[in-house]
């Protein structure tokens, strides 16, 4: 789906890797090379180690080596769009703004957008928060549940999801939509980032049949609230209906199995059935993520220079990027150390139904609210190790 038009001046806004700008600036006023102490240059190796960190919702892969070099990857990243998500939700200098040395911390914003509706009739309901601490090593995924009261700067209270499509209004698009939600969840949780990501789900079929499949555990057997079949065939009921046809609905049955991209989506998507709701959505969401970045490494895919373009490709077109003014080559390289295997999914409020103090409105728990200050601290993993309930129960 197209990106829609920014506020910013066209000079601002790089559209991939082969359009980085080094003096676009950073948060909180740095420019890369600027006073912030540098990280040493590393060499350019002979096979590079990927990590598509943002892909499925990013595909956080790595630790597989990639024939070819830093031209390579610019070559496979250049059709990403690149554009200023954050504005001045983004980390200071003090927080470690001005570079990827520290912990680093993403939003992703998943959409379920249609090219019929309007870029400002859109609401985020993935909202994920991606921290990788100061090692590394390490990737967790936290969920913040698309009903939480928030206070929405300038707009009130309001469900939190509604963040992304009153910052769209008045011509700002995604890029006005994601802006206001990353400071609506900073306002709320303490959390400022070092980039984010706009994940169109219906762009994301096509990573998947790039991928091939995704295996799936489906833990509760729910029926489909969007597709049914017609003749055999998977379509989206509005479209069913207009066959006039017999429509069976599809129906996700408990157990694991290799999943393609419309029926994996499509699960992702449910939450009518579900014992908790939005609740085992957000952990299904995470599932898909983590299925998508073990598949990533299966089969030669990022071994093999045609297969990884035509994922990136694939990624392109679902993905929209802001990483903090830092050229994507060096967050890759940065966090090269992280696998899909290192994907800690965790789950807010205990995976249930919190309601605020005066009982009426979804609300993050005490509980949430210090997992939160965790990663603004960076002591996420202790935390978990502490809390374990809030690790998810998906495979």
């Amino acid at each position: 789906m197209p990106v829609q038009a920014s506020r910013r001046p066209p000079s601002l806004e790089p559209v991939g890797a082969a359009a980085r700008v080094p003096s676009q600036p950073r948060r909180g006023g740095k420019r890369p090379g600027g006073p912030a102490k540098k990280r040493a240059r590393r060499k350019d190796p002979l096979w590079a180690r990927l990590t598509v960190v943002f892909g499925a919702v990013l595909m956080l892969t790595s630790g597989i080596a990639i024939v070819g070099s830093k031209a390579l990857i610019d070559q496979a990243t250049g059709n990403i769009a690149q554009r200023n998500l954050l504005g001045d939700a983004g980390k200071s200098d003090a927080e470690g703004g001005a570079n990827l040395e520290g912990p680093i911390d993403m939003l992703l914003l998943g959409v379920d957008a249609r090219e019929r509706w309007a870029a400002d009739d859109v609401r985020a309901d993935s909202i994920i928060v991606l921290h990788i601490p100061a090692s590394h090593d390490q990737a967790y995924l936290i969920s913040i549940p698309r009903d939480t009261e928030a206070e929405i700067p300038g707009h009130g209270s309001d469900k939190i999801n509604a963040a992304f499509q009153f910052g769209a209004q008045n011509g700002a698009g995604w890029e006005g939509g994601a802006q206001l939600m990353a400071k609506t969840i900073k306002k709320m949780t303490g959390v400022s980032f070092d980039g984010a990501g706009i994940i169109n789900f219906g762009g994301f079929k096509k990573v998947i049949d790039t991928l091939g499949s995704v295996r799936i555990c489906v833990s509760q057997e729910v029926k489909s609230h969007h597709m049914s079949y017609v003749d055999g065939k998977p379509m989206w009921n509005a479209d069913a209906k207009k066959t006039g046809k017999k429509m069976t609905p599809v129906l996700h049955k408990k157990g694991c199995r290799e999943m393609e991209g419309w029926a994996a989506l499509d699960y992702s998507r449910q939450r009518y059935g579900l014992d908790s709701g939005d609740y085992d959505r957000q952990q299904n969401q995470q599932q898909l993520i983590k299925a998508m970045a073990k598949k990533a490494t299966e089969n030669g895919m990022l071994t093999n220079p045609v297969k990884l373009n035509g994922l990136m490709k694939a990624a392109g077109n679902a993905l929209v990027l802001d990483t903090g003014g830092v050229p994507m080559i060096d967050m890759i390289f940065t966090m090269r150390g992280v696998t899909g295997n290192d994907l800690t999914m965790l789950r807010t409020n205990g995976g249930t139904f919190h309601a605020n103090a005066a009982g009426t409105k979804e609300a993050l728990s005490p509980q949430s609210m210090e997992m939160f200050q965790a990663i603004k601290n960076d002591k996420l993993a202790e935390f978990v190790y502490a809390n374990p309930d809030v690790l998810s129960t998906r495979k």
